[in-house]
């Protein structure tokens, strides 16, 4: 069959969805499907050179010729929420206008990246006559309004709930990432029938547990290896709630035998720095977000990692930094909301323990009591392997696209 992507970002660009999708085109390639990706210009995250190359080529075809990318001019994305605004509007419109001369489309496939995508994919969808799969990365508007940028009943918050319902209306499909989620869609008037939960996943052959002796990390840092290492690796922004990371590192400043190991990204990045230098922790070091294929060195390193969220945000949806740092048996120590399904999943698996999120003083009890048991396998691998690995997980998504064309 042929099937039409339509993405806001693809490759070279990196989101989260990046590596899931990449996945998810070779699963689609191995039962003989024909793809289409249309997608502007990347402008995330790349070079000023990459960025010129790019805006020459206008179509290219990957994978054996098996995958069709058709770019198309878009302005550079930049921080200011106007002029990205304005870049959603245009790429739609593009995508719309270019996607609609598209013939024999057999499905179209999106993501909630952003969130204007899947209103698009649905109107192209019916132009097309061909069913429509949205991929629900993230809630909107109820992101918003967990991370404090809008509240219930404002015109944010209106407008989203009108482009949320029409995007379910119009799909074919809805695949939820979490229980939490499914619910969230349930409780918003969503036919059960519609969804289909499917967890992001990971590759569990890639992302792996790997010795002390032989992770290449404590050389690159200067890592005490008899050190008890806390590792905290995500971005540093409003909604992760990582600023508890530091107080909890300052509160155990004074024990030598403790080390926190920061890899950090996001808005948050330089003001932990910053932070680290005036409160002079010498027990933390910081260090940008290492590369994907790094990711078992990341959390193999610790005797514990963390996962964070701002109170509230974690009923919203699965950090998928869980299942990376279970596939790595190493035990989690989560500052997140106890009624979460990150809790749940946690409790079930035995991967950890989850207290309070923003309780600094909680937290630390938990490294501490983690400290004194000194078990650095949680035995979670299992559970991802048999939950959220890359081949039952992709095959998943493959059933449903099938399904819904046959």
């Amino acid at each position: 069959m042929k099937i039409l992507f339509l993405n806001a970002y693809f490759y070279p660009e990196v989101i989260s969805f990046t590596h899931l999708e990449k996945d998810l085109i070779e699963g689609l390639l191995e039962r003989g499907h024909e793809l289409f990706v249309l997608t502007p210009v990347p402008t995330r995250g790349i070079t000023d050179e990459a960025y010129a190359k790019y805006r020459k080529i206008k179509s290219e075809d990957l994978y054996d010729g098996k995958v069709h990318v058709k770019r198309f001019y878009a302005p550079r994305e930049g921080r200011n929420p106007i002029v990205r605004a304005f870049r959603y509007v245009w790429c739609n419109f593009r995508e719309y206008q270019l996607g609609k001369k598209y013939r024999d489309i057999d499905l179209i496939f999106s993501v909630s990246t952003p969130p204007t995508q899947g209103l698009l994919a649905g109107k192209l969808a019916k132009k097309l006559k061909c069913p429509f799969v949205y991929s629900l990365q993230d809630v909107f508007p109820d992101s918003l309004v967990t991370t404090g940028m809008t509240q219930e009943g404002s015109m944010i918050w209106k407008l989203g709930r009108k482009i949320e319902n029409k995007t379910y209306s119009q799909s074919s499909k809805v695949i939820v990432i979490s229980e939490t989620i499914k619910e969230n869609l349930k409780n918003k008037g969503v036919n059960e029938e519609k969804l289909a939960l499917i967890p992001n996943w990971i590759d569990t052959d890639s992302v792996m547990p790997i010795s002390t002796e032989e992770n290449r990390l404590f050389d690159e840092f200067g890592i005490d290896r008899d050190a008890f290492k806390v590792v905290y690796a995500g971005n540093l922004g409003a909604a992760q709630g990582a600023d508890v990371v530091l107080k909890a590192a300052e509160m155990l400043k004074d024990r030598k035998d403790i080390q926190f190991v920061i890899f950090g990204g996001g808005s948050g990045y330089e003001a932990a720095k910053r932070e680290i230098a005036d409160k002079q922790l010498e027990n933390v070091i910081i260090h940008p977000l290492l590369p994907q294929d790094r990711v078992s060195e990341v959390y193999s390193l610790g005797d514990v990692a963390l996962i964070t969220c701002k109170k509230g945000v974690g009923k919203s949806g699965m950090p998928s930094k869980t299942w990376s740092i279970m596939a790595c048996n190493t035990p989690i120590v989560a500052s997140f909301d106890t009624d979460s399904e990150l809790a749940e999943i946690i409790e079930k698996s035995g991967a950890g323990v989850c207290v309070e999120p923003e309780d600094a003083e909680a937290l630390t009890g938990a490294i501490l009591a983690q400290m004194e048991t000194r078990t650095k396998e949680s035995h979670a691998r299992k559970y991802v392997l048999e939950y959220a690995s890359r081949n039952i997980c992709v095959k998943k998504y493959v059933d449903v696209v099938e399904t819904l064309v046959n």
